[in-house]
C-alpha cells in the first residue's frame, strides 16, 4: 500500500499482485482470510484464499488481467470447520477421541450443509450420520475433500474486512519498458546543394525511422511540435534577440498560427503529422510528445484568456525564470488566477486529449513540480480512465520528495538523478533507494543519458568511452533508458567549459548531422538495446543486487526475473581513461552452489561460452576496447533439462 491507500501503487497488467497481511484472533480457534479484488468501478468482488506464513502473516495474489484501476482489500473469519478438524487430529494421535467429539464435528458439517444448500455437503452429511463407525466417521471427517468443500461454503462467523480500499494502477509494459530517442524534427532535413540547412518536416523524420528502429528503439520522443512566437524570440545559443530567419526555441509556444492544438507550419500540417504517426507504427516505434504548458507572449490564450495569467501592476506579465536561466520568450499560465478554474484546468485537459485522440499515447511533461499537485492527479486521471493506456514522463529535476509525489498522483515514469551520478558508490546508493527502498512500489526511473538541456560534465572529455560507459549503466541498470540524438555520435561539445549546456543548441537554431560521423557508437547502442529485448532481467530497475568487486572504479551487480532464471551480470569500468582489473565474486549461493562450485557462463557480448569455477574470477576493462562486460551465468542444464546438481 501506498500512504495507507491514498495512492495507487504501480504495476505492469498481467502481473501477480502480492498481498500480505498480519492476521490475528484471540484465543486458539483457526482462522481464515482472503484477498478480494476488483477492477474500479465494478460491483462484485473476486476472491483468493490467503495461506498462512507463520507468525500470523498471511498471503495471498491476484491478476491483474487488464489496463487500468484496480483494488484490494481483505477479510478474515475464524475457521470453525479448520479448529474442529485441529482438535479432532490431536484427540485422535492421543486415543481419547469420544463419540460426542465426532458429533459435534457432523453437526458442524450439516449446519453448513443446510446454510448453503449444497449438495455434495448435505450427501456427506448424510453419509457420516449413515455410519457409527468411529474410524470411518474420522476419515471422512480429516479428508482433504471434506475441507476443500467446508472452505467453499463456510459460513465465516465474525468476519472482518479491512477498512481501508486499496488501490493498484495496471500499466501497459511500456510504462516499465522502453528506449526512447529523442530529436528535434526540424534539424532532420539534409542540407541542400549549396550547403545549406533547410528547415527540417515531418516527412523528414519519417526518412530517419529505419535508423532509429535499427538501432532498437522503441519511442521516437520530439520537444514541442507547435507554432513558435515572435515576441522576443531566441537566438542562436540562447542570445536574447534572434537574427532575422533564425528559428526560436519550441518551448515558446503559441503564435498567430495557433496554440497547444497547432502544429508548427514549417514542420508541415496535421495530416502530415498523422502521416508520421502511422509510418513510426509501421515501424514499431511510437511516437512521444512534450507536454509543454508555458507560452509565448503570442499565444492565443493571451489574447482570449487574459485571465488565466498574472499580470503585473502596470499591465505587463513577468517572463519565466529558473535562475540563473532567463526565459525572455517564455511567460506562464497561473493555474489559480480568477479565471483558471475550471477554464484553464479543462483546456489543458482538452490539449492532451486532442493529442490522445491523433494517436500519441506518451508525453513527456516539461517541469510539472512547477504545476500543481491537484492539477495532476486530476487531470492524468481524467485522461487514463478513458484511455488507460497513456503513459507520463515526468521532467521534474528537483528534490526527491517533489519527484515521489508527482509519481503517486499519476506520473508512470520520471527523469532521475542518475544524469549526476558517476561514482560507485553514489551510484550502489542510488539505486538500491529506487529499487529496494519505498519507492519501488511507484516510481520507475527513466535513466536519460542526455537532454538538450543537460550535456552532462563526465561527457565534455571522455570521448567515445565514456559515451558507452553511460549507455552500459542506463542500458543495463533501468528498464527505461533514454538519449538525445548526438550521443550516439559522441556529441558532447560545451557551450562553456564545466556547464551543461551544448554549444550550438538544437533549442535555438538548426543543425546538420553527420550520422555516419566516424568514432560513433551505434553499433554498441543497437546491441545494447538487442541484449534488452532478449534479458527480462534488463527490463527492469527491480531486483538489482550489487556484489563485490575490489576496484572501486568498476561497478558490480546482478539483476534476476525469478527465484530459478539465470542471473545477468555486469561490470562496468566507470573510467574512462584507464583500464581497470578487478578481482570480484561469483554468485555460487544465488543458486545454493559451494565456494568451489561453477557456473556456466555466456558472453552476452561476444557470444562465447565457459564455465567460471570457484567463488573468485578476474576481469580486465580496457575503455579503448569496451569498457564493460555482461554475462549470463546458471548452473547449466542437463539432458532432462535440470540443474546438474539438482540431477545428481
Amino acid at each position: 500500500s501506498l500512504d495507507d491507500g491514498r495512492f495507487p501503487v504501480k504495476r505492469i497488467v498481467g502481473d501477480q499482485v502480492l498481498v500480505q497481511a498480519d492476521i490475528l484472533a484471540d484465543g486458539h480457534d483457526r482462522v481464515a482470510a482472503a484477498v478480494l479484488w476488483r477492477v474500479a468501478g465494478q460491483r462484485q468482488w473476486r476472491q483468493v484464499a490467503m495461506r498462512h506464513l507463520g507468525n500470523d502473516r498471511w498471503c495471498g495474489e491476484f491478476p491483474l488481467e487488464r489496463l487500468g484501476r484496480h483494488e484490494f482489500t481483505v477479510e478474515a473469519w475464524r475457521d470453525d470447520f479448520a479448529t474442529a478438524r485441529m482438535d479432532l487430529e490431536k484427540r485422535l494421535a492421543a486415543g481419547n477421541l469420544s463419540r460426542v467429539d465426532l458429533d459435534e464435528v457432523l453437526h458442524l458439517v450439516r449446519a453448513t450443509a443446510d446454510a448453503s444448500g449444497n449438495d455434495a455437503l448435505a450427501t456427506l452429511a448424510d453419509a457420516l450420520e449413515a455410519t457409527d463407525d468411529p474410524q470411518a466417521r474420522s476419515a471422512l471427517l480429516l479428508a482433504p475433500d471434506t475441507a476443500n468443500a467446508m472452505a467453499r461454503h463456510d459460513r465465516r462467523p465474525f468476519l472482518a474486512r479491512c477498512t481501508t480500499v486499496y488501490p493498484v494502477e495496471a500499466e501497459r509494459l511500456a510504462a516499465g519498458f522502453s528506449s526512447w530517442y529523442e530529436l528535434f524534427p526540424r534539424s532532420q532535413a539534409m542540407p541542400n546543394a549549396d550547403g545549406v540547412q533547410p528547415h527540417g518536416t515531418f516527412h523528414d523524420v519519417i526518412a530517419r525511422l529505419p535508423a532509429i528502429r535499427d538501432m532498437g528503439f522503441d519511442v521516437l520522443y520530439m520537444p514541442p511540435i507547435h507554432p513558435i512566437g515572435r515576441s522576443n524570440r531566441k537566438g542562436r545559443n540562447n542570445s536574447v534577440t534572434a537574427e532575422p530567419g533564425e528559428p526560436g526555441s519550441p518551448y515558446a509556444i503559441g503564435a498567430v498560427e495557433g496554440g497547444h492544438d497547432a502544429v508548427h507550419p514549417e514542420l508541415g500540417t496535421l495530416d502530415d503529422f498523422r502521416q508520421l504517426v502511422s509510418a513510426a507504427a509501421s515501424h514499431g516505434l511510437e511516437l512521444a510528445l512534450d507536454f509543454a504548458i508555458q507560452c509565448s507572449p503570442d499565444h492565443p490564450w493571451l489574447r482570449d484568456h487574459p485571465d488565466w495569467f498574472a499580470w503585473r501592476a502596470d499591465g505587463s506579465i513577468r517572463y519565466a525564470e529558473n535562475p540563473p536561466k532567463k526565459y525572455e520568450d517564455i511567460v506562464n499560465v497561473d493555474f489559480y488566477a480568477s479565471g483558471s478554474i475550471p477554464g484553464l484546468w479543462t483546456a489543458l485537459r482538452d490539449v492532451v486529449a486532442f493529442w490522445v485522440n491523433e494517436g500519441v499515447r506518451l508525453f513527456r511533461v516539461d517541469n510539472p513540480h512547477t504545476k500543481p499537485f491537484p492539477f495532476w492527479e486530476w487531470m492524468i486521471g481524467d485522461i487514463r480512465a478513458t484511455h488507460p493506456d497513456v503513459v507520463f514522463l515526468s521532467e521534474a529535476f528537483t528534490r526527491p520528495k517533489l519527484m515521489y509525489r508527482l509519481a503517486k498522483v499519476g506520473y508512470s515514469q520520471s527523469y532521475t538523478y542518475f544524469t549526476w551520478r558517476n561514482r560507485k558508490a553514489e551510484l550502489i546508493e542510488y539505486m538500491t533507494e529506487l529499487a529496494d527502498g519505498a519507492p519501488s512500489e511507484f516510481f520507475r526511473p527513466h535513466f536519460f543519458v542526455n537532454t538538450p538541456d543537460i550535456n552532462p560534465v563526465f561527457l565534455h572529455d571522455s570521448g567515445r568511452a565514456g559515451h558507452l560507459v553511460r549507455a552500459a549503466l542506463a542500458t543495463t541498470l533501468s528498464g527505461l533508458w533514454g538519449m538525445y540524438s548526438g550521443f550516439e555520435l559522441c556529441e558532447a561539445t560545451p557551450l562553456k567549459a564545466g556547464k551543461e549546456d551544448y554549444l550550438d543548441s538544437e533549442k535555438y537554431q538548426l543543425r546538420a548531422w553527420d550520422w555516419d560521423r566516424p568514432g560513433n557508437i551505434v553499433a554498441e547502442i543497437t546491441r545494447l538495446n538487442l541484449l534488452r529485448r532478449l534479458n527480462p532481467a534488463l527490463q527492469t530497475h527491480l531486483g538489482v543486487r550489487f556484489y563485490n568487486a575490489a576496484n572501486d572504479n568498476v561497478l558490480y551487480f546482478g539483476k534476476r526475473r525469478g527465484s530459478h532464471d539465470d542471473i545477468v551480470l555486469v561490470a562496468i569500468n566507470l573510467d574512462p581513461f584507464n583500464v581497470q582489473e578487478t578481482d570480484f565474486e561469483l554468485p555460487l549461493w544465488e543458486f545454493g552452489l559451494p565456494d568451489h562450485g561453477a557456473l556456466q557462463v555466456e558472453d552476452l557480448w561476444r557470444g562465447t561460452r565457459t564455465t567460471w569455477q570457484g567463488k573468485q574470477q578476474r576481469v580486465r576493462l580496457d575503455p579503448a576496447e569496451l569498457p564493460f562486460a555482461i554475462w549470463r551465468v546458471g548452473p547449466g542444464r542437463t539432458e532432462n533439462g535440470q540443474a546438474p546438481e539438482a540431477a545428481r
